[in-house]
């Protein structure tokens, strides 16, 4: 038959093209690889597979062959089953001879051909239809096989081909269920297939995002980086143009500053040339030939400065003098100086010349002023001594207070000038002692003054007393109570000088308790009136003469003026000192200490200050100072002098305004009339009234029980 020429062609076609090469590896799984791995190309059916489907179509043998070869793998019992049909038709007593030789004829026929024809079917489905599930390839050669061995047990032919027929009904069931579940696999692969395809080009399209994202960032680092480099360039730049910008205004403001030195040295120079004019009236005594040569030096410096400042015309277009410029202007301008210098030395000594001329002169006019008024003075004092026929007693008692005072003072002299530290430290605690207590007197309260009186009363009377946290005695030294009386007093009239003086009404609280130990202590008064008189010799009252060889100074210093290297002191502070002294004398002639035990008058009554107005009033008043002693004791004693001598005293009073005020007016200059006006005030409203009214301050009966 042709067709079955064909076959074997076939066959040999399909082993020798490329898919006939190919080798199946069962373990293909095992090693995670895809299945058609080894496949370069696609497989596709032959040019002659069409003719040889065509042919083999008409056979029913080939049908069957067909429905063989696609019938897959076989059930493990297989073999049983045809060894099983074979059994059954050899055992089968009704079968012949006949038709047991024709079976076996047609048996080996049909097994060559069948083998033939499986065989082809076989190997070429295998390949076209099953070639991607290859896996089956083995199991259906198995078969094959298994039915090959079946022919060649004689099996008869329908039996063959029930049992063939229903191997592949089952092998095809199987090869169903196979394919399907492959085709799931299949579908699942390539489910995962894309889903991963889809994953890697998801991350590769993120890949590419992030990488286009860096690549954006670098070029924004770049650019900030390229950015920041411009930024600090023009930012050098800026600051290189401000630094000579600086630079630049630095040297125009230097070039300035030497302009207007220059400028101002020139004038200087100019001004001081001015200076060097020999026709100014201040160099009058100085020698015109040493001030023409200082002129001419002058002007040539001028000149000299002047040649430099010419060159500085072109100022205006960013010329500035050179520093050589400014050393030649500046080395003129020392010169010019130091011609000043010489000028002003040669002008100084002509002037110490003429001042000591004028000093001369000015002393010989004093000196002529002062006779003139030592016997003004000597022809007042006589005046008054033929007025006043009292006068003589009164310096008698002056003269003897003052020798009381220095015999106590030549007396005290060991601690007064202390040479031992025992006797030193003595000195400073007894002085202490006696005037802390004199310097906390004040108005506070009756207590308080009684206090401080028995303090002072227990240090005369040679008790203990503490003073600074140390007890001390006057009987610790000889001349311990002179010592202590001395200063007492002497602190008594200072406190008047400067307490009083500044506060009026301070008199009162220091007089009671002067008064108060006055009477108990006399000496301690009597020592009081000696410093008062000292120190303000108007409380006497007494106008010292200026005797022969007395120098202005010294005798200033006998009128109660302060003198020191500075010169004497101001009027004013003279007068406020007086004032204060006299207001502290006008107080203690009026004051009785109230807790005395003695039934006696004042130490120093109201007496000696009837004696004091009538004294001054019978001499010759002096400037300013009569008037304002006159107004302080009237105001302070007044109402204590009205009250005691009433009538006579303000005949006393009308005296004064009518006649005496008059020669005050007489000798007061325009300048010194304050202290007239105030006297004048004063004794009108008094006359007027017929009343002096209490000084302020003075103390009441509501004081002492304080």
């Amino acid at each position: 038959m042709p067709s079955e020429n064909l076959r074997w062609q076939t066959l040999q076609a399909l082993k020798s093209s490329s898919k006939g090469n190919i080798t199946y590896d069962p373990y293909w799984s095992e090693r995670g690889e895809h299945i058609l791995a080894g496949c370069n190309e696609v497989a596709v059916l032959s040019s002659q597979s069409g003719v040889i489907l065509e042919r083999l179509s008409m056979s029913p043998r080939q049908t069957s062959g067909f429905q063989r070869s696609n019938s897959g793998e076989s059930s493990p019992g297989l073999s049983e089953e045809i060894s099983a049909s074979v059994s059954s038709t050899a055992s089968n007593p009704d079968t012949d001879s006949k038709h047991s030789t024709l079976s076996a004829a047609w048996h080996l026929q049909a097994k060559s051909e069948q083998a033939s024809y499986d065989l082809f079917f076989f190997v070429f489905f295998s390949f076209v239809f099953f070639f991607k599930w290859s896996v089956n390839f083995v199991t259906c050669y198995r078969k094959m096989l298994q039915f090959h061995l079946m022919n060649l047990l004689n099996v008869s032919p329908q039996m063959a081909l029930k049992l063939w027929q229903e191997m592949q009904e089952k092998l095809l069931v199987e090869v169903a269920s196979s394919e399907s579940e492959q085709l799931k696999r299949f579908e699942e692969f390539m489910e995962l297939k894309q889903r991963q395809e889809y994953q890697s080009m998801r991350d590769m399209m993120d890949r590419g995002a992030k990488e286009s994202i860096g690549r954006q960032e670098k070029l924004k680092e770049e650019q900030r980086h390229r950015r920041k480099i411009l930024n600090l360039r023009l930012r050098e730049a800026e600051q290189q143009r401000l630094r000579e910008a600086e630079l630049e205004r630095q040297r125009q403001a230097e070039g300035r500053e030497r302009l207007r030195n220059l400028n101002t040295i020139q004038e200087e120079i100019l001004q001081l040339n001015q200076l060097l004019d020999p026709s100014a009236q201040n160099k009058s005594d100085v020698p015109t030939a040493s001030l023409s040569s200082l002129s001419t030096r002058g002007n040539q410096l001028c000149s000299q400065v002047s040649e430099v400042v010419p060159f500085s015309a072109l100022y205006f277009q960013g010329e500035f003098p050179s520093m050589e410029d400014m050393t030649v202007a500046e080395r003129a301008l020392h010169e010019m100086r130091a011609l000043i210098r010489l000028m002003q030395e040669e002008v100084a000594k002509a002037q110490e010349k003429k001042k000591q001329e004028q000093e001369q002169e000015e002393k010989r006019r004093k000196q002529t002023e002062l006779q003139a008024q030592q016997e003004a003075q000597k022809a007042a004092v006589q005046s008054a001594k033929e007025k006043n026929s009292a006068e003589d007693s009164t310096l008698k008692w002056y003269k003897e207070l003052q020798e009381s005072a220095a015999q106590c003072t030549q007396s005290i002299e060991q601690l007064t000038s202390p040479k031992d530290a025992q006797t030193k430290k003595l000195k400073l605690e007894l002085q202490k002692a006696a005037t802390i207590p004199v310097s906390q007197i004040a108005s506070n309260s009756g207590s308080q003054l009684r206090e401080i009186f028995d303090k002072i009363d227990k240090l005369l009377s040679g008790q203990q007393v503490v003073s600074g946290g140390k007890s001390v005695s006057t009987s610790q030294h000889p001349q311990g109570l002179d010592f202590v009386c001395y200063k007492l007093a002497e602190k008594f009239v200072k406190q008047g000088e400067e307490e009083v003086a500044s506060h009026h009404e301070a008199a009162f609280p220091i007089a009671v308790v002067a008064s108060g130990i006055w009477e108990l202590h006399p000496q301690v008064g009597d020592l009081i009136l000696a410093h008062l008189h000292r120190k303000c010799p108007y409380a006497v009252p007494h106008y010292p003469p200026m005797k022969e060889g007395t120098s202005v100074e010294e005798y200033q210093r006998i009128l109660g003026y302060r003198v020191d290297d500075s010169g004497v002191e101001g009027q004013d502070s003279f007068l406020k000192r007086m004032s204060g002294m006299i207001r502290l004398y006008a107080a203690i002639i009026q004051l009785k200490w109230p807790y005395s035990s003695k039934q006696v008058a004042a130490p120093h009554g109201l007496n000696h200050g009837w004696r004091w107005l009538a004294q001054m009033l019978n001499m010759e008043p002096l400037a300013d100072i009569t008037a304002t002693l006159l107004f302080d004791f009237l105001e302070v004693c007044g109402n204590a002098l009205m009250k005691q001598y009433q009538g006579q005293f303000w005949k006393l009073i009308l005296l004064l305004k009518d006649e005496y005020f008059q020669r005050i007016e007489a000798v007061t200059s325009s300048g010194q009339m304050g202290s007239v006006i105030r006297l004048k005030q004063f004794l009108e409203t008094s006359l007027q009234s017929r009343q002096i009214s209490p000084p302020k301050g003075q103390l009441s009966t509501m004081f002492w029980r304080s």
